[in-house]
């Protein structure tokens, strides 16, 4: 017998799917699995692709923070007396909005498989 670990809302949607199927939790739980089992390739491009956008979220969120550092900069030269130049200005502000941009498509396709 082996036992897996659930958080409250793991338990929660797994609850929700087992009522809806008219099983028991460990009934679903065996049947999901074995439903999986019989095509373990596509089982594992969903869990690889949830993994994928995992990651690209962490990314992102890294890329949100470089960003960040330099619009502070920039806020800090404005803050000081100095101007930018327009370009770099508008480099960082599009830079911004690409890094926000990301983000959100990720946590949006992340959304989408929950």
């Amino acid at each position: 017998m082996c036992s897996v670990r659930l958080n409250d809302d793991e338990k929660n949607r797994l609850a929700v799917a087992a009522a809806a199927t008219r099983t028991t939790m460990p009934a679903f739980l065996a049947r999901s699995a074995l439903a999986a089992a019989r095509h373990p390739e596509r089982a594992a491009g969903v869990i690889a692709d949830e993994r994928e956008l995992i990651s690209e979220m962490f990314a992102a969120r890294r890329h949100l923070g470089q960003v960040g550092n330099n619009l502070n900069q920039v806020a800090r030269a404005i803050n000081s007396g100095d101007r930018p130049a327009d370009a770099q200005l508008n480099a960082v502000l599009a830079a911004v909005q690409r890094a926000t941009e990301r983000i959100q498509a990720t946590a949006d396709k992340l959304l989408e498989r929950h």
